[in-house]
């Protein structure tokens, strides 16, 4: 049985207000006594249960590991730096993070909602009125005008908290927790990706710069070869048939390396980009031929459990599902009545410095409460909507853990079959070339015709190719299997690490 991780509990922070004389403490003392009287919303949903095996079928060797850096066993200081430049240049991996700090910070603006608001406001107004007196009443008609200026000045704090009783707030608060916490781990999940498809390139480059010298191998035997025909010819022991079966042959082999060359380039340019550079920055740092990274012989495998806690996507999975049991209890909430408390201080003077001295002191306090009579049914249907969404959610996490199971079990298949292909491609590669030298040197005696010189030949390159092919399948293999674990990403991802 999987136990999912549990999700990071909410952080609870405590508001103490500053009492500015007698109304303000009493203002002050009834906000903290309804911040103690809060509820909580619901817990979370449990992820659906998974009988999840206790060992893997395809392998006999299990053990706990840590697989953060598994590149790091390829013993490849030019891989394990690539790597380690994609994880920290790679556009898309900038993204998810810019995607966490987001989903963290939108979680502090609904954690604010748990708490009451304070504000102040200071105000100056000035009145001024125009009184006319066109009739002094002794008969005689005067024009005089009276203006009357008045000042007055107010200081005041507001402030107000919405009582959450029936926990829509905390439930919200749990909504945009787990979202936070998904974030991160979907950040974990790009990590995983990009440092897997890096090393697959990685790999495939190596490999065709083997395939080239192979090929570019072969090639100068089959100069050779043409060049002992051609005297033959001139010596009237072959026909001009040998010669033109050693041309095409020599043609066949050299139309190869255009090919290759083709795959070393575009190869170089996809790790660039990965590390978030231009496509032609890393041509000549990865020009320099060198062989394919082969990991350490042992496979470092947790068991099934294990490795479903490490998998990001099933992490993530498992926080969706969290958020979406917090949006559904959020929704119930809402159908049920809404307490909100209020309350304001304030100082009325007729000069800005009477504000401190002699002021008329104002205050008042707001309860209300508000309770939803008719709405057309959209309270219920968003009930309706979000458990909705819960049931896709949970859907979701099951698919998550039965694909992770699938890619281990899968990787771990193709593992054990091509290192059996590659014992088998060895033994054929030498057994090639070593009937490609018999056969030349038959010929050259007049042992046996020019057709198996080149059947010989053609074998040779085959399995020589075929071989340094199959290298790099093995190492391919390790790389899918450690992604498969769900290697290549830190679970306690922090602020600082953003």
């Amino acid at each position: 049985m999987f136990l999912p991780a549990k999700p990071t509990p909410v952080r609870r922070r405590s508001v103490v207000a500053s009492p500015v004389g007698r109304h303000a403490l009493s203002l002050g003392l009834l906000c903290a006594l309804l911040t103690g009287c809060a509820s909580t919303a619901p817990g979370s949903s449990t992820p659906p249960f998974i009988d999840v095996p206790a060992r893997w079928q395809n392998t006999t060797l299990e053990r706990s590991s840590d697989l953060s850096s598994w590149w790091l066993r390829f013993d490849d200081p030019q891989l394990s730096a690539l790597v380690a430049d994609a994880l920290r240049a790679n556009p898309t991996i900038a993204s998810a993070r810019a995607a966490v700090r987001q989903a963290r910070a939108l979680r502090d603006v609904s954690n604010a909602s748990l708490y009451p608001t304070l504000s102040t406001t200071l105000s100056a107004q000035n009145n001024r009125v125009n009184n006319s007196n066109d009739n002094t009443g002794t008969g005689t008609n005067t024009n005089t005008n009276t203006n009357t200026s008045t000042d007055r000045f107010a200081l005041g704090l507001d402030a107000g908290w919405e009582i959450d009783v029936f926990g829509a707030n905390r439930s919200g608060v749990n909504a945009a927790e787990a979202a936070a916490t998904a974030s991160a781990t979907s950040l974990g999940d790009v990590q995983v990706s990009i440092a897997a498809e890096l090393a697959l390139d990685y790999i495939a480059l190596r490999n065709a710069q083997e395939r080239l010298e192979i090929a570019r191998s072969n090639l100068a035997i089959q100069l050779d070869t043409l060049q002992i025909v051609e005297w033959r010819l001139q010596a009237g022991l072959v026909t001009t048939l040998e010669t033109e079966q050693s041309r095409t042959a020599l043609e066949q082999t050299r139309s190869l390396i255009p090919a290759l060359q083709v795959s070393i380039d575009q190869g170089a340019h996809a790790i660039a980009i990965l590390t978030g550079r231009t496509p032609e920055a890393l041509l000549g740092q990865l020009a320099p031929v060198a062989s394919v990274p082969q990991p350490a012989d042992d496979i470092t495998l947790s068991f099934p459990a294990e490795t479903l806690r490490q998998r990001a996507d099933v992490r993530f999975a498992e926080y969706q599902i969290t958020a979406a049991a917090a949006r559904e209890s959020q929704a119930e909430a809402a159908r049920l009545p809404s307490f909100r408390l209020g309350g304001s201080i304030g100082l009325n003077a007729l000069t800005l410095v009477g504000l401190g001295s002699g002021a008329t002191v104002v205050s008042g306090l707001l309860a209300s409460v508000s309770l939803p009579l008719f709405e057309g049914g959209a309270l219920s249907a968003q009930v309706r909507a979000q458990h909705a969404a819960l049931e896709q959610a949970q859907s979701a996490y099951k698919t998550s853990v039965l694909g992770a199971l699938r890619d281990v079990e899968d990787a771990l298949v193709a593992l054990r079959g091509d290192r059996l292909r590659l014992a088998s491609l060895r033994l054929a590669a030498a057994s090639a070339a070593n009937a490609s030298e018999l056969a030349g040197q038959r010929f050259q005696s007049g042992l046996v015709d020019f057709q198996t010189v080149l059947d010989t030949q053609r074998t040779r390159l085959s399995t020589q190719d075929s071989v340094a092919s199959a290298y790099a399948a093995v190492s391919a293999d390790h790389v899918r299997l450690y992604k498969a674990l769900g290697g290549g990403w830190q679970s306690d991802l922090r602020n600082s690490e953003l």
